[in-house]
């Protein structure tokens, strides 16, 4: 963080099959060694995949997916005299479609012996229905975050 002056934050182009700037970021989230091409393919296979089987748009289905993955509290750890406590803060909406696109993608990751876009609709499909291992990882970080309320009066970062 520099000590003065504000930080520009830098928004990609949206993508050209949905004109959507979210979708685009999860295509660079979903790149691996610069290969752009191969995870367009992956993504829009996978949209269109998990989109024909909840009879949904694409798009509808990616939002709902993204909204039900994303956590709404998460704890940091807050320094306060020699006792480091988990102190629950609320996330912002940037960080929270972050964390939701990263879950889904070590999820999808996680899971073996399909091909990749196979592997991204079903997690998406998952997040739809707010079931998988995507939604509980966002259960864990939400319950934790309950669990220390006790320290929330330290928040404010």
């Amino acid at each position: 963080m520099p000590r003065r002056g504000t930080i520009v934050k830098r928004i990609p182009a949206p993508d050209a099959r949905y004109n959507s700037v979210v979708v685009q970021q999860f295509i660079n989230k979903v790149m691996q060694r610069g290969k752009k091409s191969v995870a367009e393919r992956i993504v829009y296979q996978a949209l269109e995949l998990a989109a024909d089987r909840l009879k949904k748009t694409p798009m509808e289905v990616f939002e709902v997916a993204l909204r039900n993955a994303g956590p709404a509290i998460e704890v940091k750890p807050k320094r306060v005299g020699g006792a480091t406590y988990q102190v629950p803060v609320e996330v912002k909406s940037d960080r929270r479609q972050s964390l939701a696109m990263r879950w889904l993608l070590i999820s999808a990751r996680g899971r073996t012996g399909k091909p990749m876009h196979e592997r991204l609709a079903a997690e998406i499909m998952d997040a739809f229905n707010n079931t998988g291992s995507t939604i509980k990882r966002k259960e864990d970080v939400q319950r934790m975050a309950e669990a220390n309320r006790a320290f929330s009066h330290y928040g404010k970062f």
